[in-house]
């Protein structure tokens, strides 16, 4: 892979063995044991990834995602003990590409790892802009807007939007909505995908009972509706 990794993770013993196994796939590792070296070192070396615990001194995990998700579109994998779904969701409305839970098996986060370069890598390659009817995506900045007017998104509904953009007319399921935008390969998460459909809606259509843009396929999942037009 040769890709440069950054591991922000305070427990020396487990940090040292993730930093093993992505060695022996062929990633450069970096390693940060608390929130403000991790920072310091991500805008300094820049790491193709990072895999970041949430539970760090000097800057909490989820304060240094938000930090970082303000700055760049870095793709970062988080590893977490909170188990419930919730928390989970905190940290990927932040701008988390994908989570691992402990306890974990090192060979899961190696492919996690893949993964979600998989999908940086893809999304390089993408247009810069999407246009359709009076709605703008600037893939690049992570904007979008509405007749001119800036639309607030959270890094979540920006990128459930654009993969649906990308493709005007496909219906997605839930569950290919789920790994192209969260990275989860299992079905305990498919409301959320309502729950952001929903509040993406609210934000851009005229009346979100009858939306133009975003339509229920029924029986399979949503697609965009109308034509997009692509930028390089």
């Amino acid at each position: 892979m040769n890709r440069k990794i950054l591991i922000i993770e305070d427990d020396k013993k487990l940090a040292d063995l993730l930093r093993l196994y992505l060695e022996k796939d062929g990633c450069r590792v970096l390693v940060a044991h608390d929130g403000r070296e991790g920072l310091a070192a991500a805008r300094q070396r820049r790491p193709d990834l990072i895999v970041l615990d949430l539970m760090l001194p000097g800057l909490d995990g989820l304060d240094l995602c938000r930090t970082l998700r303000a700055e760049s579109a870095l793709p970062i994998l988080i590893l977490t003990a909170r188990s419930t779904e919730d928390e989970k969701l905190i940290g990927l409305d932040l701008g988390a590409d994908d989570y691992v839970t402990k306890p974990f098996s090192p060979r899961e986060v190696v492919a996690r790892v893949r993964a979600v370069l998989r999908r940086a890598a893809s999304a390089a390659d993408a247009p810069a802009q999407i246009t359709s009817g009076d709605l703008c995506l600037d893939l690049v900045g992570y904007a979008a807007q509405l007749r001119g007017q800036p639309l607030s998104l959270t890094p979540k509904e920006f990128k459930l939007l654009a993969v649906m953009a990308r493709q005007p007319g496909r219906a997605f399921t839930r569950l290919e909505l789920l790994e192209e935008v969260f990275g989860l390969d299992y079905e305990g998460l498919e409301r959320t995908v309502d729950v952001h459909v929903m509040n993406l809606r609210k934000k851009i259509e005229a009346d979100p009972a009858q939306p133009i843009y975003l339509q229920t396929v029924y029986g399979v999942g949503y697609r965009f509706a109308g034509e997009s037009n692509h930028a390089q």
